[in-house]
């Protein structure tokens, strides 16, 4: 495992992360939960915010998926997704919301801004995005999609983002 040169806990912990926050917004599954933990941990990511009905560690279903990327991704848990949003525009975050909607914009096409930190909002698997926050999000990306099916799982979904923004900031 040294070969792969992965970084203690401790190294992960004083290593700088990117200014993003990835908030779940009443995400049903803790499986998804974990997926998505352990994909911030591999992105450097700077935290998760969990809403309403997201299960937070410690659980079961998070720890099966997350292998132990509770332990290195800063979270915090707010009862409301529209809590979570106040306290990003309080701090200058840009709130985007991963939907399909009419103002969505293909996440090939959209500009990322490095200047200012993001906040990824990431919606309920049935449901999407609440309601209660829609006027609230700065911007809509969507990912584009051929097949027959025109949605992803939501742990699927936070990957590719996160590697596009991710993309974004390593060009210079």
């Amino acid at each position: 495992m040294s070969e792969l040169n992965r970084l203690s806990i401790e190294e992960f912990s004083e290593t700088q992360k990117l200014p993003i926050v990835v908030v779940l917004d009443n995400i049903r599954s803790g499986l998804n939960v974990g997926s998505i933990f352990r994909t911030c941990d591999a992105f450097l990511i700077e935290k998760i915010f969990l809403c309403g009905i997201t299960a937070q560690p410690p659980h079961r279903e998070i720890q099966k998926s997350a292998l132990g990327a509770t332990e290195t991704v800063k979270f915090e848990y707010f009862q409301s997704v529209a809590e979570s949003i106040i306290q990003l525009k309080s701090e200058g975050f840009i709130i985007l919301g991963v939907e399909q909607t009419t103002e969505s914009v293909n996440l090939e096409n959209f500009k990322w801004h490095k200047n200012q930190p993001i906040a990824v909002i990431l919606g309920n698997e049935v449901d999407g995005i609440s309601d209660e926050i829609i006027n609230d999000v700065d911007a809509f990306i969507e990912i584009p999609q051929f097949g027959t099916k025109h949605s992803l799982n939501v742990a699927v979904c936070t990957g590719i983002v996160l590697w596009e923004i991710l993309k974004a900031y390593k060009i210079d």
